[in-house]
């Protein structure tokens, strides 16, 4: 068995393991989760909130996920579930942030007013940066649809919209995101 599946059957056996046991009431198993999954959950929590609120709604996905993982049943994989748990975290905090104001994308050219660094072989493209100044809704589905892998209808009943709602604002940010980026 060549290595590197060797050791991912090994990292699978041991997240398995360790979500039995963290669902047992163990904290040792928990943190080994923690350690294992916080680095990929808060980049998508990042990706989908302000940068300043990704640490505080990072830590509410893992409180959240220690309430929860009596729930966890093992049919897909921790982390799938894990995954699932903070996109949910996310939107359930838009709402009650208040942010489904900022939802859709009105003005024809959403980023025509923020300025972009000047095009300089030492300087790359801050691609994060273009995303952060994407309308709230727009880089949610953006994020949801080409960094996840979410479907427009899986999509659309997350944020409450019709699958024509999220293509359209797919299709903006994507435009959006290509303009900044070109400058």
């Amino acid at each position: 068995m060549p290595r590197q599946v060797l050791e991912d059957t090994l990292t699978a056996d041991s997240i398995a393991a360790d979500s039995a046991l963290a669902a047992s009431g163990d904290a040792s198993a928990f943190e080994r989760l923690y350690r294992t999954h916080v680095a990929r959950v808060h980049t998508l929590v990042r990706r989908m909130l302000d940068a300043d609120e990704a640490d505080d709604v990072t830590q509410d996905v893992f409180i959240r996920a220690w309430q929860k993982l009596s729930t966890f049943r093992g049919e897909s994989a921790f982390g799938t579930w894990l995954h699932r748990l903070a996109v949910n975290v996310v939107l359930a905090r838009r709402k009650t942030v208040g942010i489904e104001r900022g939802r859709f994308i009105n003005e024809a050219e959403p980023l025509d007013g923020v300025t972009s660094k000047p095009a300089t072989p030492e300087l790359s493209m801050d691609f994060e940066e273009a995303l952060a100044s994407l309308p709230e809704g727009a880089r949610q589905v953006f994020v949801l649809h080409d960094v996840e892998g979410y479907r427009h209808e899986e999509i659309a009943r997350m944020l409450g919209v019709v699958p024509g709602t999220s293509k359209s604002q797919l299709h903006h940010a994507r435009m959006a995101l290509r303009r900044h980026l070109e400058r």
